[in-house]
């Protein structure tokens, strides 16, 4: 259900949240995270401008995660990348299907949706580190 880019997201993010406080190089982040550098630093990059890390040139310099965004659903991070999602779609892709003419997934798919983006809206990026480091 998530893009590279929404899984390559979370996953930057849950490093840097396995390394409170630290600045980490692009090359690190690249290394442990199995994401290309030239993708990573895209990515970085909108995060950076959304306000989830914070960067620094030069030497000792890198990426670090903002401690504000520890609360922050990981919906947000999703929207960011790929917009708000709308999976209102029939799986059948009828065009009657709702309550009153539910297609035979219709009551599945439903709960599937729902499910979904409760998890979304209740795992928060601080919830996305492996290692809780104090």
């Amino acid at each position: 259900m998530l893009s590279h880019t929404g899984r390559y997201a979370i996953r930057i993010l849950g490093h840097l949240a396995d390394h409170p406080g630290e600045m980490l190089s692009g090359t690190e982040i690249a290394g442990a995270t199995r994401i290309p550098a030239n993708y990573l630093a895209k990515i970085l990059n909108q995060l950076r401008k959304r306000g989830f890390v914070e960067s620094q040139k030069g030497w000792g310099g890198g990426f670090a995660l903002r401690p504000a965004v520890l609360g922050v659903p990981i919906a947000d991070v999703i929207d960011l990348f790929e917009g708000p999602q709308d999976h209102s779609g029939c799986v059948f892709e009828l065009r009657e299907c709702d309550g009153q003419h539910p297609c035979p997934l219709h009551e599945h798919w439903e709960k599937v949706r729902t499910s979904y983006r409760e998890m979304l809206s209740s795992i928060t990026i601080g919830n996305l580190a492996t290692s809780r480091a104090p």
